[in-house]
């Protein structure tokens, strides 16, 4: 069998093994070393874990993982949730469909220091349903504009995707987040104009809800004082090069932790709470990682990533249709996988493809700009039918919604979201422009 046809072999029989429900990191580790063996040997497995494992976690930027899970545990754990949504609901609330923009507004400022979207989806989800079901908002507009605002924890950094990606693509993590802030903006606008236009429709699905005078509006603002102050350390920290990825994180989390103590009331039992939440979804990733080092050295020694890579560049396809394809496989996949796996099985293979085509830009500035539209691309998926875990997170805090009526609900999001990416896709400097100027 050729190296290319092992290669294909070994991605059917993960998907195969997807498809019955094993787990992703379990799945591609599995297949990495059954594969890894069957092309190389027992020996060469052998002698290549004995080394790899150890390397794989004793690597000194990947300590940043748990320590931004940690940030956001304590982000939760410190109510920052229901002062962004109040702050939020006080300027917005008063507009037709004001609460489900003030979901987006303070989705977003919440992604912004939790860096998860099923934690920032189902944290807004417990302030902000009952406030919409209060205001007789529908079951749709409710549960879409919480699954849709949910997506901006993957990219408004910090994102722990984000993270993983710079460290798979070998790329600047300040400079991932920089170029992540502007298309994230675009996204919160984008849904609260969705929100707009939907409301403009059916007036009935968005009642506005009383209007909050100036001083409740300043009273509100001032709760949130702390939080901006820690996501502007972080982002302007690592930028500036007062602290490292690492540092940054630390600091956050510190930041975060003390807010919880003091302002959240956080006591003993809530921070083991967060210890144990932070170790458990850390040890899910780094099961991941592990799984995703194996399956790509078994890719490696098949050269599937480089054949496909030359192929494709040799093949005379414009740059920008290899781009789109590469973009329309990832919505496909988000159909049916989550975020992190997705990347993690699909960046070893399109990195090289991506790598050696000519956008135009220089390389570091095309992985950059690549990095984020598949980012963007594999959030649309967490809120794509049928499967949109976003969507079903939400579904199942609003008990009395049809799943129909969710997904139907996300569909002026997803309509939002094309045109966010035509746009991103059309114009880089949207992407780098950020970061052109923070040089």
């Amino acid at each position: 069998m050729s190296g290319l046809a092992a290669g294909l072999t070994g991605f059917a029989v993960l998907l195969a093994l997807m498809a019955i429900r094993i787990p992703i990191g379990v799945a591609m580790l599995g297949v990495g070393l059954g594969g890894y063996a069957m092309y190389t040997g027992s020996g060469p497995l052998l002698a290549f874990l004995k080394t790899s494992t150890y390397y794989q976690f004793s690597t000194y930027s990947l300590s940043v993982i748990p320590l931004f899970i940690l940030m956001g545990e304590f982000a939760t754990q410190a109510g920052m949730s229901r002062a962004l949504y109040r702050t939020a609901a006080a300027f917005l609330g008063h507009r037709k469909g004001g609460l489900a923009m003030a979901s987006i507004g303070g989705s977003a400022a919440f992604g912004a220091i939790c860096g998860s979207s099923l934690a920032t989806a189902a944290t807004m989800g417990q302030v902000a349903l009952p406030e919409m079901k209060r205001y007789n908002y529908s079951g749709a507009l409710a549960t879409g504009s919480l699954a849709a605002g949910g997506t901006l924890g993957i990219l408004i950094p910090p994102s722990v995707i984000l993270i993983l990606y710079a460290l798979m693509a070998e790329q600047s993590i300040a400079k991932m987040f920089v170029a992540a802030l502007v298309p994230g903006i675009l996204a919160a606008l984008g849904y609260m104009a969705a929100i707009a236009v939907f409301v403009a429709r059916h007036p009935e699905d968005g009642p506005a809800g009383p209007r909050a005078t100036w001083r409740e509006r300043l009273f509100a603002l001032r709760e949130t004082w702390s939080i901006i102050v820690i996501f502007l350390l972080v982002i302007v920290g690592m930028y500036r090069g007062w602290f490292t990825p690492t540092e940054a994180a630390a600091v956050g989390a510190f930041g975060a932790g003390v807010l919880a103590v003091f302002h959240g009331g956080m006591r003993l039992p809530g921070i083991l709470k967060c210890i144990r939440g932070t170790a458990t979804t850390s040890a899910m990733i780094f099961l991941i990682l592990l799984g995703a080092e194996m399956f790509n050295a078994f890719l490696a020694q098949t050269r599937t990533p480089f054949l496909l890579a030359d192929t494709i560049i040799g093949s005379g396809l414009s740059p920008m249709l290899v781009l789109l394809a590469i973009l329309l496989l990832y919505l496909v996949l988000g159909c049916v996988m989550d975020s992190m796996s997705m990347l993690l099985l699909t960046i070893p293979i399109f990195y090289p493809i991506i790598a050696g085509l000519d956008f135009g830009m220089p390389r570091e500035e095309t992985l950059i700009w690549f990095g984020i539209l598949a980012v963007v691309v594999v959030e649309v998926g967490l809120i794509t039918p049928p499967v949109g875990m976003n969507v079903f997170v939400i579904n199942a805090m609003a008990r009395d919604v049809p799943m129909i009526e969710s997904f139907r609900g996300v569909l002026p999001f997803l309509i939002s979201d094309v045109i966010r990416i035509i746009a991103l896709i059309a114009f880089p400097a949207i992407t780098l422009g950020l970061v052109h100027l923070l040089e």
